[in-house]
């Protein structure tokens, strides 16, 4: 019995790639973005919901810049085969733990390409009956767009560029990285 393993791209070393967003810009950023919310939710609570796994550090950098009460839970979806090529079709693989109903949430995503996730996400908790619903992401990328979806706080937009780091991967490498450059485009992602 034989069993085949896809192959694994070439680690790239980051040092290697270009920086695109700077630490220091994503922190100033998230800062920023933090006390938006905290003035727009003042005297209220919010719940963020992270998408594992890539917006896991932006989750966590945005909450300790968000000055009002805040917690948070995590749903996983999947999307991407290992070619991160997207299949169009989203799939839940873990939902929130927590109930949100009457309560006041931010989906928290590491990046809005296609839309689609997002979408889909979107639908699926307004059916737990927020008292409100609204989107943060750490990138933007317009030009991806399918589904007809916008984030409400955003970090950066960008062009269409495959990027890494700051929670984004490529095969599951490059989410430790700390700033988000870009991937090789020969490479071949």
């Amino acid at each position: 019995m034989s069993t085949s393993n896809p192959v694994e791209p070439a680690f790239i070393p980051p040092d290697q790639m270009e920086v695109l967003i700077s630490e220091q810009q994503i922190k100033d950023r998230i800062a920023e973005v933090g006390q938006q919310i905290s003035e727009e939710y003042a005297g209220k609570s919010v719940v963020l919901i992270g998408v594992l796994k890539g917006a896991a550090m932006f989750l966590a950098d945005l909450a300790r810049s968000i000055t009002v009460d805040n917690t948070f839970d995590f749903v996983a979806v999947s999307s991407y085969g290992r070619a991160r090529v997207s299949s169009g079709a989203v799939k839940l693989i873990k939902d929130i733990d927590n109930p949100i109903e009457g309560k006041h949430v931010i989906i928290v995503e590491d990046i809005l390409d296609t839309g689609l996730t997002l979408s889909y996400l979107h639908k699926l908790m307004l059916q737990h009956k927020p008292a409100s619903l609204k989107i943060a992401t750490c990138i933007d990328k317009p030009a991806r767009r399918v589904a007809q979806i916008e984030a409400d706080y955003v970090c950066f937009k960008i062009p269409n560029h495959f990027i890494i780091g700051y929670g984004m991967d490529f095969a599951e490498r490059y989410r430790g990285v700390p700033d988000i450059r870009l991937y090789p485009e020969d490479a071949g992602h």
